[in-house]
């Protein structure tokens, strides 16, 4: 991939993302879409497309055609109603239906407007959209969106081509959330409600909710959800500076925690803990494929590695 920046242009001529996600897009909106996409689509099509092919499969078989009986073929897909209008045996011919509907769902609540290093949780949330759908339209299906904060704040209907996942990427990086906090039990529910066939879900988050749990549970029933567990490194670790003001992003409460405390930062990092592991034993207890993916980390790994465990319980 060139590290050469593509070019901006104007409104005659104006570049493919531009016209995919509309002529208003601010220049540093779009500067960031063409940088995503351009960044995304190498990686999916050098280590991510072959994975999520093989693993991700259509609704099952669909009708294509009746044809004349041959020795060999399983007498339960003999056509009787054909076969005694042509006097002789013909059997259904049915495909693959390979078409999917991919939803991705992505948590924009205040919390993910944080991150110490590379990127913030928001940025790599649309880091994983963007490879997520890039690797879904290469294979021909479809794409949707659900952004949520305490509301729903946002829904793209599923549809085909790269024009919609260049505004699935446009809506996550360029929404200005209306509301702080995390209703994932509502954003779950709204999927339940507009996704009408079964869909493969990514669910992107760092989790900081409750009150959930039910709603995946009977999402997970319908939709073959994967939740993304967004990390940063400060998500886990208290660092030492001192007496210092720490903000709920989403509440907007401070508390004043005097961070040389050793105590008072195994206690930090001993909740923090406790609260991934409850996490983890929920998405484990619904048997959900987890990926975790970190701020100061690529997000291609955990995708590819869970591709690969997905892959290896197939063969099985």
């Amino acid at each position: 991939m060139s590290g050469k920046r593509p070019p901006v242009e104007g409104r005659e001529g104006a570049t493919g993302a531009q016209r995919a996600s509309g002529n208003a897009v601010p220049q540093e909106l779009l500067r960031d879409l063409l940088r995503l996409k351009f960044r995304t689509k190498h990686l999916v099509s050098d280590q991510l497309q072959g994975a999520y092919t093989s693993i991700f499969r259509g609704q099952g078989l669909s009708f294509s055609e009746v044809r004349g009986y041959q020795p060999g073929d399983d007498v339960r897909w003999i056509d009787w109603n054909v076969s005694a209008r042509m006097s002789d045996a013909f059997v259904k011919v049915f495909v693959e239906e390979r078409e999917l509907t991919v939803m991705i769902v992505v948590d924009l609540s205040q919390s993910t407007a944080f991150g110490t290093r590379r990127a913030a949780k928001a940025w790599v949330a649309a880091e994983v959209a963007a490879l997520c759908a890039f690797s879904a339209t290469n294979n021909n299906d479809q794409v949707g969106l659900i952004l949520a904060t305490d509301v729903v704040e946002k829904i793209l209907p599923p549809k085909k081509g790269e024009k919609q996942v260049m505004r699935v990427v446009r809506e996550i990086i360029g929404h200005k959330p209306q509301y702080q906090g995390t209703n994932l039990k509502l954003a779950l529910e709204t999927l339940v409600q507009v996704t009408k066939r079964r869909s493969v879900a990514f669910l992107i988050s760092d989790f900081f909710a409750g009150g959930f749990e039910r709603a995946l549970a009977l999402a997970s029933a319908k939709h073959d959800v994967i939740p993304v567990m967004i990390v940063d490194p400060r998500d886990e670790e208290l660092p030492d500076v001192g007496l210092a003001s720490f903000q709920d992003l989403e509440t907007g409460e401070e508390v004043l925690v005097d961070t040389s405390s050793k105590r008072v930062r195994q206690h930090y990092q001993d909740t923090m803990r406790g609260f991934r592991q409850e996490r983890e034993r929920l998405f484990k207890r619904l048997a959900l494929d987890v990926a975790v993916v970190r701020t100061e980390e690529s997000v291609v790994g955990p995708l590819r590695k869970l591709f690969e465990r997905r892959a290896k319980r197939r063969r099985r």
